[in-house]
Formats: structure tokens, sequence, C-alpha cells
């Protein structure tokens, strides 16, 4: 994601709040969760849900986020959670893609 809310890149509890929120969302089952604030900027962060995980990683110097949101289970609302988390940040430009593993 592109052109997101600066200062939201480099905090690490609204970050940690949005992702298990949006792990929420999927309606996913969160096992743990773990995140950093490296200095002087930017965040990386783990949300494990038993269907897999959520990840992501700032750039606030770039206004850039990087997330995954990875899942083996179909029944999980993968959109609504990208949805939300591209809406918390402000996303000026987002692009998703998506990669079908074990087939």
């Amino acid at each position: 994601m592109h052109d997101c809310d600066v200062a939201l890149l480099n905090d690490v509890q609204k970050i940690k709040t949005i992702m298990c929120q949006a792990a929420h969302k999927a309606k996913a089952t969160i096992v743990t969760e773990n995140f950093h604030h490296f200095s002087p900027y930017g965040v990386s962060g783990v949300v494990i849900i038993q269907e897999s995980h959520l990840t992501i990683h700032t750039w606030p110097e770039y206004g850039y986020a990087a997330i995954d949101v990875f899942t083996c289970n179909s029944k999980i609302a993968l959109q609504e959670a990208v949805q939300y988390i591209t809406e918390q940040f402000n996303a000026g430009n987002a692009t998703q893609h998506y990669v079908y593993r074990g087939k």
C-alpha cells in the first residue's frame, strides 16, 4: 500500500490493533501476535491465526506498507480483512496480488 498515513505507519500499538481487528473481521482465530518498532522508524508484525497468518512491514519514510494475509481455510473472509486494513491506513494506492499455494 502506498500513500498511507505516515504517522500511523510508525505507531506500533495502532498497527497491532488494526491487524488484530482485521483478523477478527476475517472471522479468523488469533493464536498469538508479535510486533516490533524499529529505530528510528518502521514497524514489523505478525498475527498468527489458526488458519495461517497476517504480516505487516512499514516504511513510514516512503508512506508504504507491505501486508500479507495468508490463509489455508477458504471460509476466512479474506476480502473483509484486506478492505478494513486498506481503509484504516488511508492508502492512496493499494494493490492486491493473490497467490494460490500448494496446488
